[in-house]
This record gives structure tokens, sequence and C-alpha cells, in this order.
């Protein structure tokens, strides 16, 4: 027998049109979705909570343990020290070359004032990704699933061959003679 098409591991997510609930038909926004959209169910929350449609499954710990506060601002410290030395070192060798270059402008630079080093701001690590919960349905509802997929994908196989078909091979025999 062939694998699954799909694994029976859906994520909920949250669309902006609700549509029939797959089990009660109200109109809900929340569905069910394989993580490749292969399969996709509109069910009401209610459902959800149903230890006989779905089960939640418990979010996985991370692997990576997070920085503790103190460990971020030493680390962000020590980059804008390395920032700031880079900056300086680049101000040292313009002025180099513009020393090397200009050697008549040297009152002009006592003129002008030196640059304020701007530190950049480190990017943000706010952007976290979006958590979804995980779901496992209930195995009568996972094989009705398989079963609707099956069906589809079986009357887009005849849907393609039929055009194939010629009208000759449909009609009844002709006698000869």
């Amino acid at each position: 027998m062939a694998s699954t098409p799909f694994a029976n591991l859906y994520y909920k997510r949250t669309v902006a049109t609700p549509r029939a609930c797959y089990v009660c038909y109200k109109p809900t926004p929340t569905v069910l979705s394989t993580a490749p959209v292969v399969d996709w169910i509109y069910t009401c929350d209610v459902h959800l909570s149903d230890p006989g449609f779905a089960t939640l499954q418990a979010p996985a710990t991370s692997p990576t343990p997070s920085a503790s506060p103190e460990e971020i601002a030493r680390i962000k410290e020590e980059w804008e020290a390395k920032q700031k030395k880079k900056q300086e070192e680049a101000e040292k060798d313009k002025e180099k070359k513009k020393g090397e270059e200009k050697k008549e402008g040297a009152d002009e630079k006592a003129k002008v004032a030196p640059l304020k080093p701007v530190s950049p701001t480190p990017p943000t690590s706010g952007s976290s990704t979006p958590k979804h919960d995980k779901y496992v349905l209930h195995r009568q509802f996972y094989q009705m699933r398989l079963t609707d997929h099956r069906r589809q994908r079986q009357k887009k196989e005849v849907d393609a061959l039929a055009p194939k078909l010629t009208s000759a091979g449909l009609s009844a025999p002709r006698q000869i003679g």
C-alpha cells in the first residue's frame, strides 16, 4: 500500500473569510491545515477542544536556550565597542589620505570639526515567527480526510483520461455481414 499523501499533523490558522465548519457547518474563520498545504479543514474552536475530533500537541521545547538579559547586554556592549573602534580607524585612514593628497589644506582641517561617530542601532530581535498550535486528528476523522483526498485525486485522473477515449470505443459493437 502506498504511503499517505499527508501526515496527520495540522496547524491551526485563522483566515479572514469564515467558511462552514467540517463538522457542524457553522461559519468559522479557524482552519486546520497541513504543513505543505495539501489538506485543510475549517473547524470551530469548540471542536478543537473535543478529544474525539482532534488532540492538541504539546509545543516542542527549543534546543537552543535563550540568552539571559545580562549576556545580551554584555554582547551588545562588545559589539558597540568594536563598531566604534572600526569607525575611528576608518576616520584615521581618511585623514591620512587627505593629508597625503592635500598638504596645502592643513589649515582647512583645523577648521573642520571632527565628525560625531554615529553608532548604528543593532537589529531588533523582536521579529519572532508566529507560532501555530499543532493538532492531530482522531483516527476516524483522519481516515475520512484521506478518503476524500483519494476521491478527489481519482476524479482528476478520470477527468484527464476522459478526453483521450474515443466515442467508437464507448459505442455498442456492430455486426458485420
